[in-house]
């Protein structure tokens, strides 16, 4: 090998990133075992190559002494008249798998530190088995069957988002898994079209899935005076339209987080409108009470709003009607007089009542029970 080939390979090493003694010792390693094959030696065989010069020599270790855990060898040299071309193809085989190996470990380095966050990429194959998602150019994404929403179907070269869970080292090409169905991917997706969630003026404090069907996000402001509701929601609804757009149609209610568990179970409702909640703080449970014609509202298909709610907020939630709160003799469900005004514990509404008893459904200023007409006419 001559000591210009040896030059091009320290280049090559430095300029891939790759340990330039490790990948001498390996080629010395692959040498060793193509000549003991290529000289047909009973015996092993050990190479050594001059790290200056390039040039190669093949010993034979021929047993001639010692004991069987102390082995005493004679080296004989049998370089062969032709080892410059021979080394030359061995150097070429261990130069390439090294370069995979560099390539490798430099790609699980880059993604092993962002799991959690959120990726895009073109979908190369997808069948019932698994979906693979091309990332940028020798790196590729498995998004499992059981990281995919059931009613998702995917095309060949489609450009999808979906979020890292898993980066692992595996006997071949580093193993990132992604999914669509993570409450962390709405949150991502969120990130990238709200700028103050981005900022860390908004901040989404929780998140309820149930993937491809239905979402619940609940959104404070660290900012006094800046609505996270309407800056997740967007002018005109263009923001979280952008979102619902990425995961196919999923229907997302965006609600404002409170400390106060009543108001915030009352909030994760939405968009049924909530007469009364009664918390118990021991059993974290809350029972809230609902106008009669808001009871379906607040349950949803299937029980779907209810269940978002109480994932959302992490309370055990029990939901009844104005009428059968009444019937299960429920004091804290009786009525106000007429023209009497209701404190209501979380639900932001007006409390005003008409002379028949229905509640205004217009919601209560900041800092007040009754809406700006109501509370006007209070005054006068």
């Amino acid at each position: 090998m001559a000591s210009e080939l040896m030059e091009a390979l320290k280049a090559l090493a430095r300029e891939k990133n790759i340990d330039e003694y490790a990948m001498l010792d390996r080629l010395e390693s692959s040498l060793a075992a193509t000549y003991r094959k290529i000289l047909d030696l009973e015996n092993e065989t050990r190479v050594v190559l001059d790290r200056d010069s390039g040039g190669i020599t093949v010993f034979e270790l021929v047993p001639v002494g010692g004991t069987e855990e102390e082995p005493v060898f004679e080296e004989r040299d049998v370089t062969p008249p032709d080892v410059s071309r021979t080394a030359a193809q061995a150097a070429k085989s261990v130069i390439i798998g090294m370069i995979r190996d560099a390539e490798r470990e430099q790609i699980f380095d880059e993604y092993r530190d962002r799991v959690g966050d959120a990726v895009t990429g073109t979908v190369q194959q997808s069948d019932a088995r698994y979906t693979l998602i091309k990332l940028r150019e020798g790196v590729e994404a498995l998004l499992p069957p059981s990281e995919q929403p059931s009613s998702e179907r995917y095309d060949h070269n489609q450009r999808i988002k979906a979020y890292i869970i898993e980066v692992r080292k595996t006997t071949k090409e580093p193993s990132i898994v992604v999914s669509r169905t993570h409450p962390g991917l709405l949150k991502r997706l969120f990130e990238l079209e709200v700028p103050e969630i981005y900022d860390g003026i908004v901040e989404i404090k929780s998140v309820a899935r149930e993937p491809g069907l239905r979402s619940k996000i609940a959104v404070s402001s660290r900012e006094p005076g800046l609505d996270p509701v309407g800056a997740c929601v967007g002018p005109k609804g263009s923001r979280v339209r952008m979102v619902v757009g990425e995961l196919r149609g999923e229907r997302i209610d965006v609600v404002p987080w409170s400390d106060d568990p009543a108001q915030f179970v009352a909030n994760a409702l939405s968009p049924a409108k909530v007469s009364k909640v009664i918390v118990s703080d021991a059993e974290r449970s809350a029972t809230v009470i609902v106008p009669d014609d808001q009871l379906s509202l607040a349950i949803g298909k299937e029980g779907q709003n209810a269940r978002l709610a109480a994932k959302l907020t992490g309370w055990r939630i029990d939901i009844k009607s104005q009428m059968q709160a009444v019937q299960a003799g429920m004091s804290d469900a009786a009525a106000p007089a007429a023209g009497e005004a209701e404190h209501v514990e979380g639900d932001g509404r007006c409390s005003a009542l008409s002379a028949n008893g229905i509640r205004c459904r217009n919601r209560s200023k900041p800092g007040s029970t009754l809406c700006s007409l109501h509370d006007k006419e209070a005054v006068k």
